[in-house]
């Protein structure tokens, strides 16, 4: 067993030294491993953060979740044709009660507020809209002026299909052969040739007329059905409008209607002073743990101090592997990660120490210490990795960066308290135990007795 021991430990330090250099030569430029760089969100890196509001008071409650995805995807693709280096889109709820949901654009990099809004535009609301027929209009009593007209809204004028430009898959720009007008020619996905073909086979002689933000631009009859998913927008636009229209509806149109209604912009000067005092906590931390180990256990301590270096090495590998968009919160919940990886050893070296005090050998007091210390490291960590999956699953996207690296860290910390702690322990037991060599293995500033 403790020839295995040492050739194991040999091979966890060999692969510390991989996991270094992977490190090492992903952070230069050139390098065939540079695509791992270090995500770093925009509180280290400095950009901006745009907060929009979805209104799906027109969604029906079911279809709110496909709804917001539809959204983010459409707007993480426009994003990404401005070559914003690692932008990020997401969803969440928000308010009182949870009832708003939300659209978050990170745009690392982008400083300038105004650019980003406008790197993210204007993108037009599509929709499709039946013409109702006069006979069947409701008329609001709030309609009715003092003089005894009725005022109809677009709203009382036209019904929604469900078609929208969330189902467009490209848009171009034609001309018409006879009068020489610029049109805009849209091809739909399967999903809206099918809506599409079904909307103008059942209402043949209807108006189908076709919204753009909310304003009608073109009132065409569904004169035969169409079932080839083409439809045609013929607003009276100029070439240059047309080019525009199209362009848009290509970088995609919004599934549904977003308000602007927060911004946050950091500065490149502070998102660096803000990494570099969280990388210098994190090494001043951990040369604080360091000097503790090795003072209070010893020589177990100076194996701890290297198997938190083998577990520091394993995390940021991770982090560039996955990748993890390190914040500063993200920075914290590492730090405390290291803090658990460190109670994991100080329990195992604690019941180590009584077997030596009990009189057992060396190599039964290090296994007898790990089974009995095992139970706890395990359910401690098992309970903080549980409550890094609740922040994670039910919080927002500071929370979730903290409990993404806590998880991680806890996961880690657990294989390398069982594996490398006990293997690099094992490596150090001989045949010949001196009393000054056990000496080194006892906590405290016990004096050893003499045996």
């Amino acid at each position: 067993m403790i020839k295995n021991a040492r050739i194991i430990s040999v091979s966890i330090l060999l692969f510390g030294l991989l996991l270094t250099a992977f490190i090492d030569l992903s952070e230069k430029e050139g390098s065939a491993l540079s695509r791992f760089p270090f995500r770093l969100g925009l509180d280290l890196s400095g950009g901006t953060q745009l907060i929009y509001n979805a209104d799906t008071s027109e969604v029906e409650p079911s279809e709110v979740p496909a709804s917001m995805n539809a959204l983010r995807e459409v707007i993480e693709r426009r994003v990404n044709l401005f070559g914003v280096s690692e932008p990020r889109v997401q969803t969440e709820r928000g308010g009182v009660a949870g009832e708003e949901n939300r659209l978050i654009v990170e745009l690392p990099g982008v400083t300038d507020i105004e650019e980003a809004v406008a790197q993210i535009g204007e993108t037009p609301i599509l929709d499709f809209r039946l013409q109702t027929p006069q006979g069947e209009l409701g008329i609001d009593p709030e309609a009715v002026t003092e003089d005894g007209q009725v005022e109809l809204g677009i709203d009382d004028l036209f019904t929604p299909t469900g078609l929208t430009g969330s189902y467009v898959e490209r848009a171009q720009v034609q001309f018409d052969q006879v009068t020489g007008e610029a049109i805009v020619v849209i091809d739909f996905n399967r999903e809206g040739r099918e809506l599409f073909s079904d909307i103008t086979t059942e209402n043949v002689g209807e108006v189908l007329a076709i919204f753009l933000d909310g304003e009608p631009i073109s009132l065409p009859v569904i004169e035969t059905a169409i079932t080839d998913g083409t439809a045609v927008i013929s607003g009276g636009f100029e070439p240059e409008e047309a080019r525009e229209l199209a362009r848009d509806l290509n970088y995609g149109a919004l599934p549904i209607p977003v308000e602007l209604v927060a911004t946050n912009s950091v500065g490149p000067t502070l998102g660096v002073a803000v990494f570099e005092a969280g990388v210098r906590a994190g090494i001043i931390g951990l040369i604080l743990v360091a000097l503790f180990m090795v003072i209070w256990y010893r020589l177990p301590g100076l194996v701890a101090v290297v198997a938190l270096t083998i577990y520091t090495l394993v995390n940021l590998v991770l982090y560039k592997l996955i990748p993890v968009t390190l914040t500063a919160a993200g920075i914290a919940g590492f730090i405390l990660s290291i803090g658990m990886a460190v109670d994991a050893n100080i329990l195992i070296f604690s019941r180590m120490g009584e077997e030596l005090r009990r009189g057992k050998k060396l190599e039964e007091a290090i296994q007898t210490g790990f089974k009995r210390a095992w139970v706890s490291v395990m359910d401690g960590n098992l309970t903080v990795f549980l409550s890094g999956v609740v922040l994670f699953w039910f919080g927002t996207s500071l929370i979730q960066g903290f409990a993404l690296t806590l998880m991680i860290g806890t996961v880690v910390s657990v294989a390398t308290a069982g594996v490398v702690s006990r293997m690099f322990l094992l490596s150090l037991v001989s045949e010949k135990e001196e009393r000054n060599k056990l000496a080194l293995f006892r906590s405290g500033f016990r004096k050893a007795k003499n045996s």
